[in-house]
């Protein structure tokens, strides 16, 4: 059974970074996209990052050029580095997995997902 461990969150001032893991274990062979999600207060849970099976990636708008996601081949271990936070990206961030994904930042996509870890952006 594949489970997803998610970590790295924290409390952090606008314009700080932060990196989150999501550990990997269990038939991982049973998905090759991953994605990172979050759900902030009040609005819906969004796909902000995902790594494709052949590697490439894709991102929301919001987060382009601040987030970079990446994935241990070996391992499959999914990282998220986050920079330059602001006070919008307050949110839980969950990992997830899935195969077949077609459209990579739709939470309905995955199958797998980690338990979620808060990150808070004081202004």
């Amino acid at each position: 059974m594949v489970h997803l461990e998610a970590s790295g969150g924290g409390s952090v001032q606008a314009g700080g970074s932060l990196t989150l893991s999501c550990i990997a274990s269990g038939g991982t062979n049973s998905y090759n996209s991953c994605a990172w999600l979050r759900h902030g207060v009040g609005k819906e849970r969004e796909g902000v990052a995902a790594i494709h099976p052949d590697g490439t990636t894709s991102y929301i708008d919001s987060v382009k050029g601040r987030y970079t996601i990446s994935r241990d081949s070996i391992k499959n271990d999914l990282y998220l580095q986050m920079n330059s936070l602001t006070p919008e990206d307050t949110a839980i961030y969950y990992c997830a997995a899935g195969r077949w994904v077609a459209d990579h930042l739709r939470e309905l996509e995955y199958t797998y997902w980690g338990q979620g870890t808060q990150v808070t952006v004081s202004s």
